[in-house]
């Protein structure tokens, strides 16, 4: 096998996680969230009391950029940012009850995407494949020396 090959392993996997975040866009945008949108529901679903530098992090972007997508997302009632206890410079952001329920909604939508994604597995095979790419996602970690995403 070699790098040209469309079943290269890089390729595959790039592809496979690019394609996944194609159809979950489509599907979520049906209630109204773009990409960006939903990245930040489900990092800060995750990660509550994120600053916005963590968060910029997080979504690999810069702290502006960051800074921008909060403003709107506070603007529209999803994010409430609120002061850190020991360092009043630094926003803890948090999502709203409405972000909550649009977390809720857009996970039904991933769900789904996924087991349409899987639909050609076995039951065994995704078992078994969850497994093997949770070991992989921990090697890259180890690599990275992260710990979190």
């Amino acid at each position: 096998m070699s790098p040209d090959d469309d079943e290269y392993i890089g390729y595959v996997l790039s592809d496979v996680a690019r394609l996944i975040r194609t159809v979950f866009d489509r599907r979520v945008r049906d209630i109204g969230l773009t990409r960006a949108q939903w990245l930040v529901l489900t990092r800060l679903y995750r990660r509550p009391g994120a600053s916005q530098t963590e968060l910029a992090d997080m979504l690999e972007v810069d702290r502006a950029s960051a800074g921008r997508m909060i403003d709107r997302m506070e603007k529209n009632g999803w994010v409430e940012r609120r002061s850190d206890d020991g360092d009043r410079r630094i926003n803890r952001l948090y999502l709203t009850a409405d972000a909550r329920r649009a977390h809720k909604a857009m996970w039904s939508i991933a769900e789904a995407t996924v087991d349409d994604a899987l639909a050609p597995l076995s039951a065994t095979e995704r078992d078994q494949f969850t497994r093997l790419a949770a070991r992989v996602k921990g090697q890259l970690q180890s690599m990275a020396g992260a710990n979190g995403s």
